[in-house]
């Protein structure tokens, strides 16, 4: 799996408004958590397709004269963060191709673990990649010259990818939504105006007022065209759904719907449960803004212990867990949280939050909360500890770099210098969600649903030469 390109992101699409573009730039600014690196956004207006794609935050990328340019009433957009592969302008997506049916712009997020093999079997038959992305394999699996149309040329190449991938596909005047046979990431279908809406989450169809219809289900082909919806299911069905638990405990909004579940719900629920499994004598319950709020909320609920926002967040920093080098994340870490030492002086608190991936993060914070006078830090993990590579989307490809992998918790407990340290158990964390049978929980337990080739190396396939 050394070239395998994982991409977790965020999607949206609009079909049939006349403010295609600007709405797809507002649902990529609802996005903007589910990726900082790139944004682009592609649109077509019945004879052209236009394409404006950069470097850096939606507000950074799009101003006023290119969203003019970005003409049509149908568009699609992304926001990148790369797991694997480079940062640079050549992967920012949509990726958009003219092949011999036309002219179409993918936007995906997840990874294809079998995407080597793909991508060494098409190049041996002649295939030029322009793009380290997975997003390229598909569209060359499409393009192949026995398919009859385009339908039956991504039903072909639906059933050659695995692995975990949710797809917007523009093919001109037409919008095409995709989930893989095991759900692992979401996608959801809204209306606005008489026209339709994908998005990764609800939150961006809250934003521009779409009314949420439903959400896409596994293995589903949504077609979207002025004949209206229809759906097909051209995929090969899994024997179990696999959706990313990681989705409910840290990377959605805490405001959208994913998976049938409220996302703040949930992680208030598992503040409940924390409270239960690990119970602990303490004057204040402080959250690390802002994913570990909800679970905060939830653990004060349940214990009785006031909650205080003892740590102060600079939103003009981006999150540190999808930064992708080290240096950049630890200076982030010392502007992006401030604790505020009148209250905290003297006290025993309990820092609430949603998960540890490499503990450097964690160890810098609380060094800053006993630097402000904490008398007693107990820290409480949301989640279980990960000890396992996604190799799924999620930017923990390898073991070394999971410290719960390589340290027992007394020892990770040592090395962030807290009092006492609690993660949530496996069962607790799947009894705060409607159906545990159907979520992927690798990153704990190892049970990986979709077999794999190995360890990936985030650059492996710059360094051969893609």
């Amino acid at each position: 799996m050394g070239k395998d390109i994982k991409e977790y992101c965020g999607l949206f699409g609009v079909y049939g408004h006349k403010d295609a573009a600007r709405l797809t730039y507002l649902g990529l600014y609802a996005l903007q958590h589910r990726g900082e690196e790139s944004a682009g956004i592609v649109s077509y207006d019945g004879e052209t397709t236009h394409i404006h794609k950069g470097m850096g935050l939606v507000a950074d990328v799009f101003k006023e004269e290119n969203l003019n340019n970005l003409k049509g009433e149908t568009a699609i957009g992304h926001v990148r963060y790369s797991t694997t592969g480079s940062t640079t302008l050549k992967n920012a997506q949509p990726v958009v191709t003219d092949y011999s049916r036309g002219t179409i712009a993918i936007g995906h997020n997840g990874n294809l673990v079998n995407g080597a093999d793909l991508r060494d079997e098409l190049e041996a038959r002649g295939s030029i990649f322009q793009t380290t992305l997975d997003s390229e394999i598909i569209v060359h699996l499409m393009a192949r010259p026995e398919h009859k149309n385009f339908e039956e040329g991504l039903a072909y190449a639906l059933r050659q990818i695995k692995g975990a991938f949710s797809l917007i596909i523009m093919k001109e005047d037409m919008l095409v939504g995709v989930r893989d046979p095991h759900g692992w990431k979401p996608l959801c279908l809204g209306k606005l105006d008489g026209g339709y809406v994908l998005a990764s989450e609800t939150t961006a169809l809250d934003l521009i007022e779409a009314e949420f219809i439903r959400e896409l289900e596994p293995g589903e082909v949504l077609y979207i065209t002025k004949k209206g919806l229809r759906s097909t299911k051209p995929q090969v069905e899994s024997k179990r759904l696999a959706h990313c638990i990681f989705e409910l405990v840290y990377f959605a909004r805490p405001d959208s719907f994913i998976f049938g579940e409220s996302v703040h719900l949930v992680r208030q629920k598992l503040g409940h449960r924390l409270a239960q499994e690990h119970p602990v004598g303490a004057d204040l319950i402080i959250p690390v803004p802002d994913s570990g709020t909800p679970a905060a909320l939830g653990l004060s609920h349940e214990s009785g212990i006031p909650l205080e926002m003892g740590i102060i967040r600079n939103h003009y920093i981006g999150r540190t867990f999808i930064q992708p080098l080290q240096h950049i994340r630890d200076f982030s870490v010392k502007i992006k949280l401030n604790p505020i030492k009148e209250l905290l002086k003297g006290q025993r608190i309990i820092v609430v939050d949603d998960s540890i991936v490499r503990g450097t993060t964690s160890r810098t914070r609380i060094k800053k909360l006993y630097d402000a006078g904490a008398k007693e830090v107990h820290m409480r993990i949301s989640c279980p500890p990960i000890r396992h590579p996604c190799f799924y989307g999620i930017d923990f490809p390898t073991r070394k770099e999971l410290i719960a992998a390589t340290h027992s918790i007394e020892e990770i407990r040592k090395f962030l210098g807290v009092t006492t340290l609690g993660y949530l158990s496996i069962e607790g964390l799947l009894s705060c969600v409607s159906c545990p049978k159907d979520y992927c929980t690798a990153c704990y337990t190892g049970d990986y649903p979709v077999p794999f080739g190995g360890e990936a190396n985030k650059f492996a396939t710059e360094y051969k030469g893609y």
